[in-house]
């Protein structure tokens, strides 16, 4: 058995996967708990914590690559932090959290998880608490690792890398996630997806598959009991075809 510790959108991963000739993939998109409960990591809105949430870790020959969550919050205009909270973490407030971002950083810049929380409070208010942390953390984290764009770039290339009647299957723990995924795989089941008002259809003519999850599948009470982190995962599922055979 073979392991390949990277993203999942990386070329050496998706090329051992192609070379596989799977007939099942499975993507799950949750974060380890590990990751999420370790202060270090900086993931976490508890007291202290560096504002890091790398996916990169000790051990993994990642340490220092990338953006860290502390770049974001000290460098980003005002316009591209706006966009974080309003489309990960759906926060109306999402502009005036930005606008705070921007005005105390000219004064300090941003190091641990008090400062983020600390600007949340101004704009939501004393009574915002951990589900309000725990949603624009998560907004946060989502955009340091880039990870609706990684999801984007390798669902067409893991639908290739199938064989025929081979099956995809996504979990998503983010409502973000789950409409790339949902979409994508609208799309491939549709024999044309040319614009409705173009005389002549130039795209592939033919869907590519079906989906065989009309609705997400969701976690049953029982799981969500034992395990708490579940409740918000969703299950989709898409089975490629041979041209011909949809």
């Amino acid at each position: 058995m073979e392991y390949v510790q990277s993203s999942f959108a990386a070329p050496a991963a998706l090329s051992a996967i192609e070379a596989f000739h799977p007939d099942r993939i499975l993507l799950d998109l949750g974060v380890s708990s590990h990751q999420l409960d370790t202060a270090e990591r900086g993931f976490t809105f508890r007291p202290g914590a560096p504002l890091d949430m790398r996916m990169g870790g000790r051990g993994t020959g990642d340490e220092g690559r990338g953006i860290s969550a502390r770049d974001v919050v000290n460098s980003w205009p005002v316009e591209r932090l706006a966009a974080v909270f309003s489309d990960y973490a759906d926060e109306r407030r999402g502009r005036a959290l930005a606008k705070e971002i921007v005005r105390r950083r000219l004064t300090a810049p941003f190091a641990i998880s008090d400062d983020f929380v600390n600007a949340i409070r101004a704009v939501l208010g004393p009574r915002s608490g951990p589900s309000d942390f725990a949603r624009l953390f998560q907004a946060l984290r989502i955009a340091v690792n880039q990870e609706i764009e990684t999801l984007v770039a390798a669902l067409p290339a893991l639908r290739d890398a199938l064989v025929a009647s081979g099956r995809l299957g996504v979990i998503t723990y983010h409502s973000g996630e789950d409409r790339v995924v949902k979409h994508a795989f609208r799309e491939w089941a549709r024999d044309c997806i040319c614009p409705p008002k173009q005389p002549v259809c130039t795209c592939r003519g033919r869907a590519l598959g079906r989906v065989l999850t009309k609705k997400p599948i969701l976690p049953e009470s029982g799981e969500i009991a034992v395990n708490p982190r579940a409740r918000s995962a969703q299950f989709r599922a898409f089975e490629k075809v041979a041209p011909g055979d949809v």
